[in-house]
């Protein structure tokens, strides 16, 4: 508890909106991310507050607060200099970046926030209705065979989407397998060790986790350092007219295009790992067919600096956050990059297991879960209110940032990443397994493979072997349990079914 003027205030309170106001600014400074951020925060948000349950909400309310402001930073770079500092930004820029050089920078920025604070609005409101309702169904109509063969369907969605092959997405998914299961195991007897004492509990979470998704990045981002195919220049300065205003005329034209965005979005990001980049595409896509039946002769063409681009595509990528955290309450399941660590918080601290169960009413008794899940709901509010109120303001100051030099960012991020890592662990094992995870994740990147698929996979290895174990001995020893119901049947159909739609899809 802070105290302020001799009022106190929750430490909580306090976390999100420091996280908010970082992930602004890591959103507006290109070659950073809402993700690479979390990552190097989470190791020392724990070394902070501890691993016990009371630690859990200020934790999650800092990593939350990061993820919804570098969702709206994400736009100031692509606006003021046409530097797309993520893949779903790149739509930003096509309207962006025109309205900056006729001296509306101004007007650009406010409508990307208006559009994308509403966007994620819409799908955190859809958040807290679907995940209580979606749990309680899975609760209530799926035994331990059905729930691991969601947890398969799940992977082999997650491996089809994402990447640039169905092939690569399972050689992924299946080394992130591979590497869960070493040293660990349900008979208390080290597996796939080697005789290596020193992974004879496996591999520390962190070091994977952080390695692939954001050492792995760093190492490629220094060699395209190193390559020059970062551009060396500055560039040009942006005309600058904060005294654009956004009228109610404005508003009323782009909320169409709102609306359409955020359904959009909001879909597309409660479907394990598709993302963002998709939302943002659709959602411009969807927006410049409804343009062409409403433009008038004197409006500029979608790409020439329409405010109503800008609305469709900020609305689509924002919408992806709320919704993503769909499957991760209510089924224990992460869909992207930021789910991941929200997760892998979680299970550092204890006191909060993801799934179906968070979501059981009981008379008898209070579930704690259910109280840090509604706790979650408010600090996603909290988080809204924020960004609607001082949110905008402090994104248009982010303006500077987009100047930072990539070959003084990429150093430091390792360096703290690093340094949070080994100050959780304590051992420098840690660090060598995170160079070498990092190292993967370089490979990964460069042979065209996606490690989401590994990280995921790694995540939810655990709970496919628990879940497996629990149907074997529910069912009596029955090998065949996994075909002895209906619904497992046909979550594995549709698994098969997925692979081999989307290895096709990617053949055509």
């Amino acid at each position: 508890m802070f105290e302020l003027f001799g009022i106190g205030i929750p430490v909580t309170i306090v976390m999100v909106f420091g996280g908010l106001l970082l992930g602004i600014l890591v959103g507006a400074t290109p070659g950073l991310a809402g993700p690479m951020a979390m990552a190097v925060s989470l190791p020392i948000l724990i070394s902070v507050f501890g691993y016990n349950p009371d630690a859990l909400l200020p934790v999650m309310g800092f990593l939350i607060g990061i993820m919804k402001g570098s969702t709206i930073g994400g736009a100031v770079p692509a606006i003021l200099f046409n530097t797309p500092g993520t893949p779903d930004a790149y739509m930003t820029t096509l309207d962006g970046y025109p309205m900056t050089t006729k001296g509306q920078s101004g007007k650009a920025l406010r409508v990307a926030h208006f559009s994308s604070v509403s966007g994620d609005t819409f799908s955190d409101l859809v958040l807290f209705t679907c995940a209580p309702f979606l749990a309680i169904l899975v609760e209530s109509y799926l035994d331990f065979p059905e729930k691991t063969a969601l947890i398969i369907l799940s992977l082999s969605f997650i491996a089809a989407i994402v990447g640039n092959s169905v092939a690569k997405g399972l050689i992924s998914m299946s080394l992130g397998m591979l590497i869960a299961y070493i040293g660990t195991g349900e008979d208390f007897y080290p597996r796939l060790t080697g005789d290596i004492e020193s992974i004879s509990s496996g591999f520390p979470i962190v070091s994977v986790i952080l390695g692939v998704l954001i050492i792995g990045e760093v190492f490629k981002g220094i060699e395209e350092l190193w390559l020059d195919k970062y551009p060396r220049t500055k560039p040009q300065n942006a005309v600058n007219s904060t005294s654009n205003k956004l009228t109610l005329s404005d508003i009323i034209i782009i909320l169409p295009y709102i609306r359409n965005s955020a359904i959009i979005g909001t879909i597309i990001g409660a479907l394990p790992g598709i993302g963002s980049t998709l939302a943002a595409t659709l959602g411009y896509a969807t927006g410049k067919k409804l343009y062409q039946n409403r433009k008038h002769a004197d409006d500029p063409k979608f790409g020439e600096g329409a405010i109503q681009g800008i609305a469709s595509t900020e609305a689509a990528n924002s919408a992806v956050s709320g919704s993503n955290l769909i499957p991760v309450l209510s089924l224990g399941i992460p869909g992207n990059a930021a789910a991941v660590f929200l997760i892998l918080a979680t299970e550092t601290i204890g006191g909060f297991n993801p799934g179906p169960s968070v979501f059981r009413f009981t008379v008898e008794e209070i579930n704690p879960e259910l109280v840090i899940a509604f706790g979650l709901f408010t600090i996603m509010l909290f988080a809204n209110f924020l960004n609607w109120t001082i949110g905008g303001a402090f994104m248009r100051a982010m303006g500077i940032m987009t100047r930072a030099p990539k070959q003084y960012i990429l150093p430091i991020v390792l360096l703290l990443s690093l340094t949070a890592i080994y100050s959780q662990e304590t051992d420098i094992n840690a660090i060598w397994y995170t160079l070498g995870f990092g190292v993967l994740g370089y490979l990964f990147r460069k042979t065209g493979i996606s490690p989401l698929p590994f990280v995921i996979a790694y995540m939810l290895a655990g709970k496919l072997e628990s879940g497996a174990r629990q149907a074997f001995d529910s069912t009596g020893g029955d090998p065949w349990f996994l075909f002895n119901s209906p619904t497992s049947i046909g979550l594995l159909a549709l698994s098969v079914f997925v692979i081999f739609f989307f290895a096709k899809s990617s053949k055509n």
